[in-house]
């Protein structure tokens, strides 16, 4: 069964740090890269970053530099540290497996996101 569950968001000042985690389901995790979209109010649905299982990664351009993906395949979780937040970075996280040669999330299915919101 898939199955992503997303936590660590909330609000934070411009400037400040978060770090967002995803469970994901075990039998996804051992096979898949996964990667961290976001969506913000009006806009679709965007990717922000991918890590591979062997740990390669790669980001959009508008958070190089300031966000860091990681992964535990220990524990099936990925993790989103998010630095220097800009409120364009405000939107619901969401993880999921990724499929690299069709730059594509591997399922339909979300979770229920985690919501970052950056004001001050």
């Amino acid at each position: 069964q898939v199955q992503f569950v997303e936590s660590g968001g909330g609000l934070v000042q411009p400037g400040g740090s978060l770090r967002l985690s995803c469970a994901a389901s075990g039998s996804i995790f051992s096979i898949y890269a996964m990667g961290w979209y976001r969506q913000a109010p009006g806009k679709e649905r965007e990717l922000v970053a991918v890590i591979t299982h062997d740990g390669r990664t790669n980001y959009a351009d508008s958070v190089k530099g300031r966000f860091t993906i990681s992964r535990d395949n220990a524990k099936n979780t990925v993790y989103l540290q998010m630095n220097i937040l800009k409120p364009e970075d405000t939107a619901v996280y969401y993880c999921n497996a990724h499929q690299i040669l069709l730059k594509a999330p591997a399922y339909d299915y979300w979770g229920q996101g985690t919501q970052v919101t950056v004001s001050s």
